[in-house]
């Protein structure tokens, strides 16, 4: 009799666990196949865009929306690395790679300052288009930041998730201004990280002390 109680109970416990993680997975998949539908929207408006006035100025955003989308797959992996028991070097090697790649997410809001400065186009139709792909790339960033947290409160506990969140905002946030202003790509850390680490020392150690000698 206990032994089947026992059996009994274990069968309700993981019947309990399925469903939940049936329930999380459905809830993830609509989520991605929203934002999916809505990059695809913006990609078909710049498509009509493009063949309706022959302009290619705001195909950028495609190229842009395409990046806003790694550190949201990059979370992903983490995500189901960690249900799946993976190391913590595994993990954290994953987890630098989302980091390095997140800035892209809240870049294309930068992609505003082109407005009125498109020699094509509509007063209406540009605006819906650029916002409409920064609110995008917003949500990408903030769910796989959400995802990268969750994990990390999990394994290191809330205040270890706090500051990573604040840590990689403020990390995005330099992010977009190396990106925006000294026009680097994310992926120049692995490939000229020589030229990275120079251009770096040359504005803010030999600019510096130039300032103060």
């Amino acid at each position: 009799g206990g032994d089947d109680t026992s059996r009994r109970r274990y069968h309700r416990s993981m019947g309990t666990v399925v469903r939940a993680c049936d329930g999380a997975s459905r809830r993830r998949l609509l989520v991605l196949e929203a934002l999916l539908a809505a990059s695809a929207a913006v990609t078909v408006g710049v498509t009509a865009r493009v063949v309706y006035l022959e302009s290619l100025e705001t195909t950028n955003l495609v190229w842009n929306l395409f990046l806003a989308w790694i550190p949201l797959v990059l979370a992903l992996v983490v995500y189901d690395g960690a249900r799946r028991g993976w190391s913590a070097g595994t993990l954290a090697t994953v987890g630098l790679g989302w980091l390095l790649f997140l800035p892209n997410a809240p870049y294309i809001v930068t992609d505003l300052k082109w407005l009125g400065h498109y020699d094509s186009g509509t007063h209406w139709f540009d605006p819906v288009l650029i916002c409409a792909a920064a609110a995008i790339g917003l949500v990408l960033g903030f769910l796989s930041l959400y995802l990268v947290q969750a994990v990390v409160v999990h394994r290191l506990g809330r205040l270890a998730g706090w500051a990573l969140a604040f840590g990689a905002l403020a990390a995005s946030g330099v992010g977009v201004y190396l990106g925006r202003f000294q026009r680097w790509n994310s992926w120049d850390v692995f490939t000229e990280p020589t030229r990275v680490v120079g251009q770096l020392a040359r504005r803010y150690l030999i600019d510096d002390r130039t300032l103060v000698h």
